[in-house]
């Protein structure tokens, strides 16, 4: 059997990562994007607005529109409008939004926690090493 490529083999691996987190998240009544989208929120100390947590999400504004929709009819976020821009709309978590972040953030660490059980500490953090050094390169 041939070896694969460095590049299959991540992608490999994330797609197990991605699974066993999904596979947590469904509990949860979230999907990724809406996970990651609560993320973002509970990380920051003030509301963002729709086209900042857009840019932190890494999507074009519309594609935040249905997640957004979502996390409100949810209880989990709600929109209100910017006091310092008209045009614009702030996201803002609720409580109900900050606690099932957290229990988000906790399924995504069970996930690689189980996933990564099979290499010993030291080489976690040999992983964990390179890869924030190819992380670093491109921020």
């Amino acid at each position: 059997m041939a070896e694969k490529e460095l590049a299959e083999l991540l992608h490999l691996v994330s797609r197990r990562l991605r699974h066993g987190y999904v596979r947590r998240l469904v509990p949860l009544g979230l999907n990724p994007g809406q996970a990651r989208a609560l993320r973002a929120l509970a990380d920051t100390e003030r509301p963002l607005r729709m086209v900042q947590l857009a840019d932190e999400l890494r999507i074009v504004p519309r594609s935040l529109t249905p997640v957004v929709d979502a996390l409100e009819e949810a209880g989990l976020a709600r929109r209100e409008p910017d006091p310092a821009s008209r045009r614009s709309t702030l996201v803002v978590i609720t409580p109900a939004g900050r606690a099932l972040a957290e229990r988000a953030r906790d399924a995504r660490r069970q996930a690689g926690e189980e996933l990564f059980a099979v290499l010993p500490e030291g080489r976690r953090e040999q992983l964990r090493d390179l890869l924030n050094a190819v992380e670093s390169h491109f921020r």
